[in-house]
């Protein structure tokens, strides 16, 4: 399916009487000057009359001397004007009005040099105004410039805002947006000092909410960009238009959606991996799953493996056909990660030999985009055995060729690893509150003040993406996900949206797109069908120098011997229960060289009891490596303990903003 031509759906914003309101605003800043030189000299003349005596004169002039400097002082010390000939101009004009008014005092308004000279000198200061507003107004002093609408409005909204001697102007106007430069006041302001007070500029100028995106000149630390575009054209859903690049390469961007200022996304997703947060109905499944997989999915050189054991099909059903595997139990998620994790030495061995230390397009090497919807439940149904080689798998895939996209609702220390949290790219829908957008923002959105929040789940599908590859400040600008299966109203209707997901995915199936032998081999397709397996570049096989001769040949060795109890049957795709890790109690044994869960228990109570017994009344989990690095203890086992040791008053809570657990007391069994 190509790309549609629909258009978005942008709230109409001129009328007649805002254009008339605009123009006779222009016509008042043109005439201004000429009103000033006939209140002048009307001043000049009261003055005059006011203030002539002979015998007083001398003194008066001396005192409208004295005004006239102090003014010209206020002038210099209060303009505004960009450039150092704008603010000569402006100082100088008011010099001059003064010292004429001064002469007008002393001689009259008749004195024929002197009103003469009023008349040229006001019409030509008068003219030199309206020079300078035509310039300011039409950008021409401004070389690219195509209009200057951020000089006068943005100035007055930094004013207000508290932000003077901000000087704005305009580098690229479409129908859209404005994109802008800013210059801040050199030694007092930086870009995160604009960025906080973005929302009191917005009030300042009278726009909408989320209006203004800065960021960062890269170039110039007293400079800021920005970008002004108008946030209610996100309110309405955005009709899927078909994949952006069918046929071409994953490297190639991927475009799940819209820009606040209506420009398309463009995101390459290959070489790191997603964290893809949001509230129940915030649309990170159908407007961030559908639309990134629906792109995906058109691509010749990627396979998709998707697991969810909590919805099901709900989610990534509809595209069954078009994923290389679909899991949906626990044992079936814990096998595909196991498989896929047990590929990746070969694929690094595979890329070092053809001297690559990353994956690239034509490699020969099938890139993989694991899928994880709700992804605390997967990491919560593995052993620690499984949750550690899944956390080996994480650090090591990026550069074998292959990006894990975890969907979760919460991203917080219990939902998922703060060792994986921070090697992901984050993208986060519309959340609760700001302490879970904590969770699902970058620093430096946090730092920007995006704010999810505002979103909860009353627009579906808007969010916020910060991600290698995209463009400059994208990372703080709101964007909106394409929407299925729109009825005649614009609203999402279900049946639809599953109808046209399921029709896209049968035109793009598994089965028919080539990949290498791997993948193919790690590959469940629907109905049964096999891989096409690619003839060029196959993935070498890789003979493992650690492999012993009397453990390769294990499964056929247990095959040809007797059944060691024929009382135990089993089925090749049973389930194996996990073993019981043991609940830590609250009285514990001496540790030994074997440890039990009442041993590992006393093991973590004596490491809390020297934190405490050191100075410490809060600790992080990092302050706990020395038990899973010197015993069989595991990160996740500390973990679940824990928190069981919170719930049983033996620790006083943990607090989410710093990450730390509380000690308010030394803790005791």
């Amino acid at each position: 399916m190509a790309r549609g031509k629909e258009l978005v759906p942008v709230q109409e914003e001129s009328s007649l009487a805002k254009v008339t309101a605009r123009e006779v605003s222009r016509l008042l800043t043109l005439v201004t000057p000429w009103i000033a030189g006939v209140f002048t000299f009307g001043l000049a003349s009261a003055l005059h009359f006011i203030l002539y005596s002979p015998d007083t004169i001398g003194g008066w002039s001396s005192v409208v001397t004295i005004c006239v400097v102090i003014l010209t002082g206020v002038t210099y010390g209060q303009s505004h004007a960009r450039g150092p000939w704008g603010k000569t101009h402006t100082t100088l004009s008011t010099f001059l009005a003064g010292m004429w008014t001064l002469s007008v005092v002393i001689s009259g308004p008749g004195h024929p040099i002197v009103w003469r000279l009023g008349v040229v000198g006001g019409v030509t200061m008068a003219l030199s105004w309206n020079i300078r507003t035509v310039i300011r107004l039409k950008g021409w002093d401004q070389p690219g410039a195509i209009a200057d609408p951020l000089a006068f409005l943005f100035g007055q909204g930094a004013e207000k805002a508290g932000m003077h001697e901000v000087e704005a102007k305009t580098i690229k106007a479409t129908a859209h947006k404005v994109e802008g430069e800013v210059q801040l006041q050199e030694g007092r302001h930086i870009a995160e000092d604009l960025q906080k007070e973005v929302a009191y500029v917005e009030s300042g100028i009278g726009l909408p909410p989320g209006s203004i995106t800065a960021s960062v000149d890269p170039d110039d630390a007293s400079k800021a960009k920005v970008v002004i575009s108008d946030a209610r054209v996100m309110k309405n859903p955005i009709p899927w238009r078909g994949p952006s690049r069918p046929g071409l390469s994953i490297a190639d961007p991927l475009c799940p959606g819209l820009w606040q200022d209506l420009d398309e996304i463009e995101y390459v997703i290959v070489g790191h991996h997603l964290q893809m947060m949001g509230q129940t109905g915030s649309g990170k499944s159908i407007g961030g799953a559908w639309n990134f997989l629906a792109e995906v999915i058109t691509r010749y050189d990627v396979a998709v493996f998707a697991g969810d054991i909590t919805k099901g099909d709900q989610t990534l059903g509809p595209m069954r056909e078009s994923l290389h595997r679909f899991e949906t139990t626990k044992a079936g998620v814990k096998a595909m990660l196991a498989e896929l994790q047990s590929k990746v030495k070969e694929r690094t061995n595979y890329l070092s030999s053809k001297g690559l230390q990353k994956w690239k397009r034509g490699c020969g090497l099938t890139y993989w985009l694991i899928w994880l919807e709700e992804f605390p439940d997967i990491f919560d149904c593995l052993t620690d055995k499984e949750q550690e080689a899944f956390l080996s798998m994480v650090k090591a895939i990026r550069s074998a060729g292959g990006t894990i996209v975890m969907s979760l609702q919460r991203s917080d220390y219990t939902q998922m690893p703060t060792l994986v949290r921070g090697q992901l790219a984050k993208m986060c829908f519309g959340v609760e509150n700001s302490a879970d957008a904590t969770f699902g923002l970058s620093e430096r959105q946090q730092d920007a003040e995006c704010r999810p929040e505002l979103w909860t789940n009353s627009q579906p599908g808007m969010a916020y993406l910060d991600a290698p590859t995209l463009g400059e400040g994208r990372f703080a600008m709101p964007l909106r996900t394409y929407a299925w299966g729109l009825d005649d109203q614009g609203e999402v209707d279900d049946e639809l949206a599953n109808a046209a997901m399921r029709a896209h995915a049968a035109q793009w199936p598994a089965t028919a797109k080539p990949v290498d032998a791997t993948t193919a081999a790690l590959s469940r397709l629907t109905g049964g069908g096999q891989a096409a397996t690619a003839t060029a570049g196959e993935l070498e096989q890789d003979a493992d120098d650690d492999d012993d001769e009397e453990v390769r040949n294990v499964a056929k060795e247990y095959l040809e011997t007797d059944d060691p109890d024929p009382e135990v049957t089993g089925d090749i795709d049973d389930e194996i229960p996990d073993l019981d890790d043991g609940e830590p109690p609250l009285t514990f044994a001496p540790p030994a060289q074997t440890m039990t869960a009442e041993e590992r228990g006393a093991a973590l109570m004596k490491r809390l009891q020297e934190l405490w017994d050191d100075g410490a009344r809060s600790f992080s989990s990092g302050d706990l490596r020395p038990l899973w690095e010197s015993t069989d203890m595991s990160r996740s086992w500390v973990q679940k303990t824990l928190k069981k040791l919170v719930e049983a008053g033996v620790l006083g809570g943990y607090d989410e903003e710093a990450q730390r657990y509380l000690m308010p007391d030394r803790p005791e069994a």
